[in-house]
């Protein structure tokens, strides 16, 4: 993969590059997927169609020379039993949740991303959270409550999607970091052993939904217009299902976890004026408290954890001028003397 500096680039501009393709790239994902449900309303074929196209994708950069992918062994797949589980479950109540809700209200129904995580993170990881973690934990937990309740015609099967959705997120997180060690802690070989596994996964799902034979009555009643329709949504959304992957990838290589989720918060904005715009979403004003006590907590969330670090990292001396290295020295004599 091209570095920044084989491109020219400085560390500063890379930077900034990596996470405004993440943004756009997520944004456009979303509206893409938006766009296809609304069209034909085959959830689980368009995933399947999007795990296909990220598949063979990722095989082009294996065939070119950019990334090079691991040959799949049965005792890794084994060991990634748990982590493909959660991202089929996930990916799925993703996508319906998506049906349901509009993409300015998408981001409340799966909002309590950030209260499942740190509570997982006590019961499965034992790492407790500081008072002002909780206290962004339990913003989020308002602005959930108050975007949901001011809701009227809202969908009742969209907000459990999105709960739903928001603990197999955050169960996500957790499952990927134990993950890593069976593929060596690459990311790009789990990356590829995800989408592979996932494809074969969901394969029986989409023959069980029925949906199979809701393309071939789609066909059958509308022909070639309805077909060219959803082989487009797939292939539009399947691209760009791929490219948020990489995006995402290259944005936690390049930058810390703090940057990362202070882009997301910033795309929860962007998405929520993409959907007034682009989809003509009512934001009620309840609707726009919760998306901004939300945005609130994950921003507490980001300065708390910024703080711990800063707490955490030990400051190691480095001696700047010839003054500090004959200090030193002295100090050390008279350490020796004693």
């Amino acid at each position: 993969m091209p570095t920044a500096s084989s491109l020219g680039l400085t560390e500063r501009q890379a930077v900034i590059l990596t996470v405004g393709f993440y943004m756009v790239t997520a944004l456009i994902m979303v509206s893409c997927n938006k766009w296809a449900l609304n069209t034909i309303e085959l959830p689980w074929m368009l995933l399947w169609c999007q795990m296909l196209i990220a598949v063979l994708l990722l095989k082009v950069t294996d065939y070119t020379g950019m990334l090079k992918m691991p040959e799949i062994k049965t005792d890794v797949a084994k060991a990634l039993i748990p982590l493909i589980s959660i991202n089929v479950l996930g990916l799925g109540v993703n996508t319906l949740c998506l049906v349901y809700v509009d993409t300015s209200f998408y981001q409340i129904a799966r909002g309590l991303v950030l209260p499942f995580t740190v509570i997982f993170a006590y019961v499965l990881l034992g790492q407790p959270s500081s008072s002002l973690v909780l206290a962004a934990c339990f913003t989020v937990f308002c602005g959930f409550y108050t975007g949901v309740t001011s809701e009227i015609n809202v969908s009742s099967l969209g907000i459990i999607f999105g709960v739903v959705s928001s603990i197999t997120t955050s169960l996500h997180a957790i499952v990927i970091k134990k993950s890593l060690g069976a593929v060596n802690n690459s990311s790009i070989d789990l990356v590829f052993y995800n989408n592979v596994l996932s494809l074969i996964v969901t394969t029986p799902i989409v023959f069980l939904s029925g949906e199979i034979g809701l393309v071939s009555e789609l066909f059958d009643t509308e022909g070639f217009q309805a077909f060219h329709s959803f082989l487009a949504a797939a292939l539009v959304t399947g691209i760009f299902g791929f490219l948020v992957n990489l995006a995402g990838f290259m944005q936690i290589s390049k930058t810390s976890p703090t940057t990362h989720m202070v882009s997301g918060a910033v795309r929860g904005v962007l998405q929520t004026l993409l959907g007034y715009f682009a989809f003509n979403d009512i934001i009620t004003g309840g609707r726009l408290m919760g998306i901004v006590l939300i945005i609130s907590g994950g921003a507490l969330y980001t300065y708390a954890k910024d703080k711990e670090m800063q707490a955490n990292a030990k400051p190691t001396y480095i001696p700047m001028t010839q003054q500090d290295v004959d200090s030193d020295h002295e100090e050390r004599n008279e350490v020796g003397k004693a």
